[in-house]
């Protein structure tokens, strides 16, 4: 018996991997974050397994389910959202589960920032003009934050920046980011990319605010801002595929 941690991708139920796909299929136990999965992912599932909604779960109770399948010599699906990888308590779970002596193993997905970034039509490495992406979140009524990473810290590169779990600071955030990236620097939302409510909206950092606070977004969205968002954005040649670059070895 073995827990499969899946990345869910950012929801839409086309945009799993073909394993994500068989394991569901073959596991007649799956643990799923309803608030951010579109039922349609839990259609991949064989008819007769036991569906176990996690979002009012507690990381103890979600272990209980899943040692509970272990003695019961089930495989589980443990839909995660986005990829494992993100702010998917992999490693609070897999550390439990290895203190009960549960195997487990890890599926990739499609993380929602490349999910967003897809619905937007935009690279977010452009050449000579950003070539770096910072994964990140703020603290409000949240776990603490290393003081390292201070957003400050992370805006004077100049980097693309993808702020999850942050919607609700918008506001606050935006005002905090245009000493660094000026009040022209586009910016965007992307709200639960690729379900059938998704929403995007644009703008810069002088007025996402306005967007996503007439939109009444509240979770399940993504902040991107930096240079890369650009619309029509003109820019240079990248090295590998410059022609003026000898390709004779």
């Amino acid at each position: 018996m073995t827990v499969h941690f899946i990345g869910a991708g950012p929801g839409a139920a086309d945009l799993l991997t073909v394993r994500a796909v068989e394991l569901l299929r073959r596991s007649p136990v799956c643990l799923f974050a309803g608030t951010y999965l579109d039922p349609e992912v839990l259609a991949h599932c064989a008819p007769g397994t036991e569906l176990i909604d996690t979002q009012h779960l507690d990381i103890d109770q979600i272990t209980d389910h899943l040692v509970r399948a272990h003695r019961a010599g089930q495989d589980v699906a443990r839909l995660c959202s986005g990829d494992p990888s993100l702010y998917s308590a992999l490693t609070e779970q897999t550390r439990r589960l290895d203190a009960h002596s549960v195997p487990w193993d890890v599926t990739p997905g499609v993380p929602a920032y490349a999910a967003a970034a897809a619905l937007l039509g935009t690279e977010l490495t452009v050449p000579e003009l950003v070539q770096s992406v910072v994964l990140t979140r703020t603290q409000a009524r949240s776990t603490a934050m290393p003081e390292s990473e201070a957003l400050a810290n992370f805006a004077r590169t100049g980097a693309t920046l993808v702020l999850h779990l942050a919607i609700t600071r918008i506001r606050t955030l935006a005002g905090e980011l245009i000493a660094d990236y000026g009040p022209d620097c586009p910016a965007a939302v992307v709200y639960r990319a690729s379900q059938p409510d998704q929403l995007i909206l644009r703008g810069t950092l002088t007025g996402i605010a306005d967007q996503v606070e007439a939109a009444g977004l509240r979770q399940a969205a993504i902040i991107l801002v930096g240079r890369a968002l650009t619309p029509a954005l003109d820019c240079t040649v990248s090295h590998l595929y410059d022609p003026a670059r000898r390709r004779d070895g």
